[in-house]
């Protein structure tokens, strides 16, 4: 099995990155990426956990895309060339998403929920904050019974207390991964709200510009609809990746190396990626 999304305590998933590498060794992965929010941070710690292993550690992140509609996020996958542009691109979306974070709150407040950035920092841990955080302290407060109803009622896109942050638009983020080496990758197709024929015509549309391949396997997504996007990608000439979007606690039903369906990701899919694998087994 292979795994290449994953997320630790860097952004939103409950594992602290050497925690992940540990459980991928447990659940007996060959390869797995880390793909934090809109951060990069976990990834040292990461592959030196991973260094001297038969885990292959390969560098990543998933940046969101600027789209009026849906919600579009590009995963960066084999980062491994020199990534200052990237990160400095990354350290200006990190700054959007803090004046967005302040806007919802104060907007919370406004309407009467107890909420602070203090205590959702807390949640958070780390350098990033991110909605689904916004969610825990929710429930935890019993303003909402769950994560996802916190998304469908208060913070998702459209809902009240939704702030919207700036993105980088596609070009820029595509050119930023490839220039650090990576490959980028449109992240679980089915949050573009596009189907049939429009989401070909997207697809289509983001590989002239400069996107690599598909998420055609995620577990948001149903056997059937992942193996369309795999028949999409490749009648595309794109690269075909799958990942659990593993968020450990968070997210229990999402388990390491298993997408749709509860399917493990064959290692399979590997050979296809372009992947320095002996630079990244040299590098943990």
């Amino acid at each position: 099995m292979i795994d290449l999304h994953t997320h630790s305590t860097a952004s939103d998933g409950s594992c602290t990155p050497e925690r992940l590498i540990d459980l991928a060794l447990g659940a007996g992965l060959r390869a797995i990426a880390l793909t934090d929010h809109d951060t990069m941070d976990g990834v040292q710690r990461a592959r030196a956990r991973a260094a001297g292993t038969d885990l292959l550690f390969i560098s990543g992140v998933e940046i969101e895309i600027e789209r009026p509609e849906g919600e579009f996020h590009l995963l960066g996958i084999g980062i491994d060339g020199n990534a200052d542009a990237l990160l400095e691109a990354l350290a200006g979306v990190q700054a959007a998403r803090r004046g967005r974070n302040a806007r919802m709150v104060e907007k919370m407040q406004a309407a009467g929920i107890p909420i602070t950035l203090e205590e959702i920092a807390d949640v958070a841990g780390g350098q990033i904050i991110s909605r689904a955080h916004f969610a825990r302290v929710l429930v935890k407060k019993k303003v909402v019974s769950s994560i996802d109803a916190a998304f469908k009622r208060l913070i998702g896109k459209g809902m009240p207390y939704y702030e919207p942050r700036a993105c980088l638009d596609l070009p820029a983020a595509a050119a930023l991964i490839r220039q650090a080496g990576g490959f980028p990758v449109i992240a679980h197709p089915v949050s573009l709200a596009l189907q049939g024929p429009a989401l070909r015509v997207f697809a289509g549309a983001c590989r002239d510009q400069g996107v690599a391949g598909i998420e055609a396997w995620h577990p948001n997504q149903t056997v059937k609809l992942c193996h369309r996007l795999e028949k999409l990608a490749r009648s595309l000439g794109m690269l075909v990746t799958g990942g659990s979007d593993f968020h450990g606690e968070h997210m229990p039903n999402r388990k390491l190396g298993l997408t749709s369906g509860g399917r493990e990701i064959p290692d399979q899919l590997l050979a296809s990626l372009p992947l320095d694998v002996s630079l990244n087994r040299a590098r943990g």
